[in-house]
């Protein structure tokens, strides 16, 4: 036996494990023994156990997050049966708090909390001399950022060509919003410019083109974001893509000129608003000026050639139904590109639990710990906004209905879009596995039946179907009943899920 693997179970194939790579570039005279291997969400844990004892390793060091904490704890105990001489160490967020009360702490051999750049090297060290621990928990030491080498050059070529490529310029979050792990954190800590940036050059000379930046507050120091944007924007290509998180309230002006030099597409800003109820952000320690957030999105949705993603949180202490669907309606009067509508969840370690008592907050017992109930929001409101949220998915976020979402939403769009929700579920009791021709149908007969112009919704309809080209026979269309075909929509490729308004 000899050697060490990195682990982890990613939601999908195109997410490259940034963590895994910073471990293995901090392995030191351990780097040449150490490999990384990856899997996806779907793969059978006794089968990825199979790949993984196939490389007679000694140790295993596996990335548990709150999306894989599952199945990562069927593959430890499967390992753990099969071959008991393996070293099995966790260590992630999921495991970085309430390590006692939780069945993988319990069947790792070693669970490192918190940073584990430093911390876990040193433990693999030990290790492998034949000096192992006697504790099992190791609170990860927070190194110097300078002190930390970086994961680039672990991104392989096959990362390059085909996977989003992660990379951070800061870590930490100034700010304390609670139903956040970053609240914990006392600020942002940058990496050395000209390091970071020498980093992205490597990458992009390689060939990268998708660059996903992981910072909470990309837009935090001005003077650091404009450097990027300028780095960025002197190796523009048509398939240059870069993500960036946004606070929403501070968008000065020399950023927005940087913004306006790109062409359209080329940047997409991840904008989180979560709530704009002044009682419930100070309830959860958000501060947030809303008149400004609310003008900055405005203007990167009118003027920018930014593609904008903005999430709202359902669930949060304090907020009911109805305060969270003026949010939602105030927040789609901006016409984001998207508006991603997500249920809270009681991350492990994060200050949210403060208020399980004072609000009732009732939480899913398994991952990923949604709130189900609080005592402003029935466990049967927040069902309907979980079905709200994936049926807007498909029809909000999609950007296939141009024309038909208009009709849809004549009115209040949530009180509309709810009402839609709760017929469709009522008639197939169902959230996925909506074939595009069954989707055309529901919202045509949704339409029909409340009242809209039947000629009208089978024109917008079909206009949609056929523009996403998509090809055949809707469920309403008879014969000698079909609308006149929209103008260039024949053969017309399906759009970017970015644009729906």
């Amino acid at each position: 036996m000899s050697g060490i693997i990195l682990t982890t179970i990613n939601a999908r194939y195109v997410h490259a494990a940034l963590g895994l790579r910073y471990l293995r570039a901090n392995m030191g005279p351990l780097r040449e023994a150490t490999r990384i291997r990856e899997f996806v969400l779907g793969d059978r844990p006794a089968d990825i156990a199979e790949r993984l004892l196939a490389d007679r390793p000694q140790l295993i060091g596996f990335g548990v997050y709150i999306w894989n904490v599952e199945e990562t704890t069927r593959l430890i105990a499967i390992i753990k049966r099969v071959a008991p001489e393996v070293i099995v160490v966790v260590g992630g967020p999921e495991v970085s708090y309430e390590t006692g009360e939780q069945r993988i702490c319990a069947l790792a051999d070693y669970v490192v909390t918190g940073w584990g750049d430093i911390t876990f090297p040193q433990l693999c060290a030990d290790i492998m001399a034949g000096k192992p621990p006697q504790q099992k928990v190791h609170a990860g030491v927070q190194p110097k950022l300078a002190d930390i080498a970086l994961p680039y050059a672990e991104y392989n070529d096959e990362d390059i060509a085909r996977r989003f490529i992660y990379v951070e310029a800061s870590r930490g979050c100034p700010f304390k919003c609670e139903f956040c792990l970053s609240a914990l954190d006392k600020t942002a800590w940058p990496f050395k410019q000209e390091r970071f940036l020498a980093e992205l050059k490597a990458l992009y000379d390689r060939g990268a083109r998708h660059f996903r930046f992981v910072d909470r507050t990309f837009n935090l120091k001005v003077a650091a974001s404009l450097a990027i944007l300028d780095f960025f924007l002197e190796r523009l290509s048509d398939d240059l893509f870069i993500h960036f998180e946004l606070i929403p309230d501070h968008l000065p002006e020399k950023l927005k000129v940087a913004i306006l030099r790109f062409p359209q597409g080329r940047l997409h800003f991840e904008v989180g608003i979560q709530t704009w109820d002044e009682a419930v952000q100070a309830r959860i320690s958000r501060k947030q000026d809303n008149a400004l957030a609310e003008a900055n999105l405005r203007w990167l949705r009118e003027e920018s050639p930014a593609l904008i993603h903005v999430d709202l949180i359902a669930g949060l202490p304090g907020e009911d139904l109805a305060t969270f669907g003026r949010g939602f309606d105030r927040l789609y009067a901006l016409k984001p590109h998207e508006i991603q509508v997500g249920i809270l969840k009681r991350l492990r370690g994060a200050p949210i639990d403060r208020h399980t008592t004072g609000h009732a907050m009732r939480y899913s017992p398994d991952t990923p710990y949604v709130v189900l109930a609080t005592d402003t929001m029935s466990f049967t409101d927040v069902q309907r906004i979980v079905r709200f949220a994936r049926y807007w998915d498909l029809v909000g976020n999609s950007g296939r209905f141009h024309r038909a979402l208009p009709l849809l939403l004549a009115d209040s769009p949530f009180a509309r879009f709810m009402q839609f929700t709760d017929w469709l579920y009522a008639r197939t009791a169902k959230t996925h596995e909506f074939a595009l021709e069954k989707l055309c149908g529901y919202l045509h007969d949704f339409l029909v039946e409340t009242g809209s112009d039947a000629a009208t919704v089978a024109s917008a309809v079909v206009g949609d179907y056929e523009a996403s080209g998509a090809k055949g026979r809707l469920p309403f269309m008879k014969t000698g009943t079909r609308p006149e075909p929209q103008p260039g929509a024949r053969g017309k490729l399906r759009q970017t899920r970015h644009v729906h308004a």
